[in-house]
């Protein structure tokens, strides 16, 4: 949410921005704290049968949200959860707006609330522009970022990457994570993820790589990495999964990929065409533009005034 303050408050929003807290009578204490502002905008946290009603009772207006599918547990989509969706339930149904991320996940908070708004992830699009030396090593660089929770997307497609490895030796994988995997034909760039060099290394690569399973929890992904890419000027392989179908435009920004032979000839082809890549690349820019924060930070600033009207009193 930070990326959105300044606007919004130039909007005549603003803001106090708060961890959740772990301690219940430290938690309460926050709730309660609520009620000193037209509105309480929380983002992601699903709320229990107690915290429920005191954010109700104490909030003039609230506001949910979410751009995770929060109701499935990612490591177990395919399985009910009645403890995961019954919070879901109860907090969007305490919200008087519920903005969702994508329609996917706006369909299911539709279930229990009527105001439902989507609105995609917004970032710094202007952060990926960052001029870089023209590298002379002959290297064609594959990159993936995410974090350690994610990194099992990436080793899905392990053998498809082990073939481009052994197949081309200019190639490399870079991972911006915070640990590595370790692949045997091909080799790795290992980039400790910080906010300070991410967009230098990501600017600085080749091929975007958005691999994803198909299931519950991933088809409500937002697809920030797939927007982090297109900002830096990246040709992007991704998965066709939720928005990634709609955010990487096949043949246009890139390539769909949906099984080890097709992620093979997609890389293999960007791999052996420069110009393919960069057409892709100058492509994939122009379509994030309407995902800049300037742009999604207005649509929040819109849906903000608009739930929390004159609340003053």
């Amino acid at each position: 949410m930070e990326v959105y303050l300044d606007l919004l408050h130039r909007k005549g929003i603003d803001c106090e921005v708060a961890r959740f807290p772990g301690c219940l009578s430290v938690r309460c204490r926050l709730l309660k704290h609520s009620a000193n502002f037209d509105a309480v905008l929380l983002h992601k946290k699903r709320l229990n049968f107690i915290e429920v009603p005191l954010l109700r009772h104490w909030s003039r207006k609230i506001i949910y949200d979410f751009d995770d599918a929060v109701m499935y547990r990612p490591r177990a989509p395919q399985c009910y959860s009645f403890f995961d969706w019954m919070r879901f339930r109860l907090t969007v149904k305490s919200a008087d707006l519920v903005i969702a991320g994508n329609p996917y996940l706006a369909e299911r908070a539709r279930r229990f609330n009527a105001n439902v708004e989507v609105l995609p992830t917004g970032l710094k699009t202007n952060d990926y522009k960052v001029p870089s030396e023209p590298r002379r090593d002959g290297k064609v660089r594959l990159v993936w970022i995410g974090s350690r929770s994610t990194l099992g997307y990436l080793t899905e497609i392990k053998p498809a990457l082990e073939e481009i490895g052994s197949r081309f030796d200019n190639v490399v994988l870079r991972v911006i994570c915070d640990t590595f995997p370790d692949f045997e034909s091909m080799p790795i760039e290992r980039r400790l993820w910080s906010e300070q060099t991410q967009t230098g290394d990501l600017t600085t690569s080749d091929i975007g790589l958005a691999p994803l399973p198909d299931n519950r929890f991933t088809r409500g992904k937002c697809g920030f990495k797939i927007l982090q890419y297109a900002s830096a000027g990246l040709p992007i392989i991704a998965s066709p999964v939720g928005v990634n179908c709609d955010y990487v435009h096949d043949n246009v920004t890139g390539f769909h990929a949906s099984n080890t032979q097709e992620w093979i000839d997609r890389m293999a082809r960007l791999v052996e065409d420069p110009v393919c890549r960069t057409e892709m690349g100058v492509n994939a820019l122009k379509s994030v533009e309407s995902f800049d924060v300037s742009v999604v930070g207005q649509q929040l600033a819109v849906m903000i005034h608009r739930c929390a009207g004159d609340t003053k009193s």
